[in-house]
C-alpha cells in the first residue's frame, strides 16, 4: 500500500550514504561516520520494517568491508520505533548526538517525520523521507533539512488522476466521474486527500474519503460503502 515500500533497500541506502561522499573537509579526518537507524521490526508493520533494517544493516557493513566512506569507517546503531511517533521521537533524541553527532536521519514514518520536521532545523540533521514524509516538503525554500528522495504522496496521487485521465481521453472528461480514495486512517494515508480535492476543484470530479482503520487489515465494511457509492475508479492508499 505504501508508496514507500516500492524503494529498493540498495538505492535507498545509498541516497543516504551520498551526502557523506561530499561532505565538508573535517569529515576526511575523522575516525566515523554515525548513521542511526530508526527500523521497525516490531509492530502491525513488520514484515515491512524487517527487511528493510536488514538491507540497510547489510549496506553499512558492506560499505565498511569496502573500505568506509573515503576511507572512514561507518558506525550504526538501531534504536526500535515500532512505527509509533512517540517513539520514533525519543529515537531521535537518543541517537542524534552520539558518536560525534548523526549524519541523517531516515524516519521511515509520515507520523515521525512531521514530529522531527521541527526539529530537523534546530539541530541542523537532514532528513531522508524516500517517497514518504511531508508531501509539502518538496519546496526546499521552506523545508530546508528535508529531502524527499523518489518522490511525494501527492506526485503519486497526481500520476494516478493523470492516468485515468489518459484513460478517459482528457482531464474535460473527469468532469462527473466519480472517484475514491480508500486511505490508512494514519498520517501517510491522509497525505494525498488535499491533492485529490485541489484535483476535484479543478477538473469537476466527485471524490469520496474512504479511511480503513489502522492496521489496515479489516475492511469489509469499506467495501461495502464503494458497492453503494459505485465509483467509476476507486484509489486505495
Amino acid at each position: 500500500m505504501k508508496l514507500s515500500k516500492l524503494a529498493g533497500v540498495a538505492s535507498i541506502a545509498s541516497i543516504c550514504l551520498s551526502a557523506a561522499l561530499n561532505a565538508p573537509a573535517a569529515y576526511a579526518e575523522a575516525k566515523e561516520q554515525f548513521f542511526p537507524a530508526l527500523p521497525y521490526r516490531t509492530g502491525p508493520y513488520a514484515p515491512n520494517g524487517v527487511p528493510w533494517a536488514n538491507g540497510f544493516v547489510d549496506y553499512l557493513k558492506l560499505t565498511n568491508a569496502r573500505g568506509g566512506i573515503n576511507g572512514v569507517k561507518v558506525v550504526w546503531e538501531e534504536c526500535e520505533t515500532a512505527y509509533a511517533t512517540d517513539r520514533g521521537v525519543e529515537c531521535y533524541e537518543r541517537l542524534k548526538g552520539k558518536h560525534g553527532g548523526a549524519t541523517v536521519f531516515q524516519p521511515l514514518s509520515t507520523g515521525i517525520t512531521f514530529a522531527l520536521t521541527e526539529k530537523a532545523p534546530v539541530d541542523k540533521i537532514p532528513l531522508i523521507t524516500a517517497g514518504y514524509g511531508r508531501s509539502e516538503s518538496a519546496n526546499g525554500a521552506v523545508f530546508e533539512w528535508n529531502f524527499p528522495m523518489i518522490g511525494t504522496y501527492w506526485s503519486g496521487a497526481d500520476v494516478l488522476i493523470q492516468h485515468i485521465a489518459k484513460r478517459e481521453g482528457g482531464f474535460d472528461k473527469l468532469k462527473g466521474k466519480k472517484i475514491t480514495l480508500v486511505y490508512h486512517d494514519s498520517p501517510y494515508g491522509k497525505e494525498p486527500i488535499q491533492l485529490l480535492q485541489e484535483r476535484a476543484k479543478m477538473h469537476g470530479f466527485e471524490l469520496s474519503l474512504l479511511p480503513v482503520a489502522s492496521p489496515g487489515v479489516e475492511q469489509k465494511a469499506t467495501w461495502l460503502q464503494i458497492r453503494q457509492h459505485k465509483p467509476d475508479y476507486v484509489r486505495p492508499a
